[in-house]
């Protein structure tokens, strides 16, 4: 293979973000919180779905995608466990502000297990990281659809949550709409800086953006 070649090849894999499965259970570095806005996810993919997050008079908006265990390159997920998984009660009260119980479900078996922590810790956890963070209202106000800069939904987090700086936020796209706002979390739920492959800005200059219904 020509050396260009290899190069180009090694590039790219460093460009791209590490998972692995079946790791130990609490070897991570810092959490990494998503919200996803649910107008835009419904439109994606929860619709087609039939998901009851997406059913009329619901009304959701920012909603807890997940709390994830992160490397500093990379993140675990499926791993191994002691821990007894949740009741479907455990997962069903979490559907407040996770749009489903099957959502609190699908995320502890992905991720939840890798945190080190039982159902009821890791839940409480994402609970108050999640609780913790100031959702802009601007976004429940739009009275239609929007196209938007990626960059506005960014600037919004951060005016809404002072003292949280730009390295430890970022604002994903897929399909040409808002996907998600990502926040980077010490164990302690503290901000901090993302890690590199976290920090891949969506720069699109008109993103969709759904409007609650």
């Amino acid at each position: 293979m020509h050396r260009l070649a290899v190069q180009t090849l090694l590039m790219l894999s460093l460009a791209l973000p590490l998972r692995a499965e079946g790791e130990q259970a609490g070897d991570f570095e810092y959490y990494l919180l998503a919200l996803s806005w649910s107008p835009n996810w419904c439109a994606l993919e929860g619709e087609a779905r039939r998901s009851d997050q997406c059913a009329p008079g619901r009304r959701f908006g920012w909603v807890l995608h997940g709390l994830w265990p992160q490397g500093e390159r990379g993140y675990p997920s499926y791993c191994r466990t002691r821990a007894r998984d949740p009741s479907r009660g455990q997962t069903g009260a979490m559907a407040d502000i996770m749009g489903t119980g099957g959502s609190a479900w699908y995320q502890w078996k992905k991720h939840g297990r890798c945190s080190g922590l039982e159902p009821d810790a890791y839940f409480g956890q994402a609970r108050r990281a999640f609780e913790a963070v100031a959702k802009p209202e601007v976004f429940r106000e739009l009275d239609r659809d929007v196209r938007l800069p990626a960059r506005v939904v960014e600037e919004a987090f951060l005016e809404a949550n002072p003292g949280l700086r730009r390295d430890e936020v970022t604002v994903t796209c897929k399909q040409g709409y808002i996907q998600e706002v990502r926040l980077c979390l010490t164990k302690d739920l503290e901000p901090r800086r993302c890690g590199n492959d976290v920090l891949r800005d969506c720069n699109l200059g008109d993103a969709r953006f759904e409007a609650i219904d």
